[in-house]
């Protein structure tokens, strides 16, 4: 099983459609509206627009299990996306990350080592699994890694299938 084989729902309803991004490589981050990580949103954008092309989906899955970072809505965070920072990839329903209630698509990705050899729970908002195009996980980095930290440039570029 990979990411591609598991259902989840997109913002405001209906699936997400995971099996339609196979053979790309996409960038799944825990994202919220209310953490002193969410201007990295304006950098997750402009890895979207850089490297879609080329086969990169980022994936934002808001979750509101870091201090009720993300309280909001569908509706309320769909607008705080575009409003603030014109998001065109695509977000899920929000979900639990960690815990009891953690998705399966958390429970595919966490056993992931990023570069310190971390594996288990994610730790805050903002953390990246960087997925293959055959849908193993490439890579893992912390919360506070920026969209365009070289590290992060540099583990996309590697696998990009086009």
């Amino acid at each position: 099983m990979t990411i591609f084989d598991i259902e989840l729902a997109a913002l405001g309803g209906g699936p997400a459609r995971l099996d339609q991004h196979r053979g790309n490589a996409v960038l799944v981050v825990n994202v919220a509206s209310k953490c002193g990580n969410t201007p990295q949103y304006a950098g997750l954008q402009a890895l979207q627009e850089s490297y879609g092309e080329r086969g990169l989906v980022v994936l934002g899955v808001p979750s509101n299990q870091f201090a009720g970072q993300e309280p909001g809505t569908d509706a309320e965070i769909a607008e705080f996306c575009q409003v603030n920072y014109g998001v065109t990839f695509p977000l899920t329903e929000k979900i639990e990350v960690n815990g009891p209630g953690r998705h399966p698509l958390y429970a595919e990705l966490v056993d992931a080592a990023d570069a310190e050899g971390y594996t288990g729970d994610v730790r805050w908002n903002f953390e990246k699994f960087l997925v293959a195009p055959d849908g193993t996980v490439a890579a893992r980095f912390n919360p506070k890694t920026a969209p365009e930290s070289a590290e992060l440039t540099a583990a996309i570029e590697k696998i990009l299938p086009r």
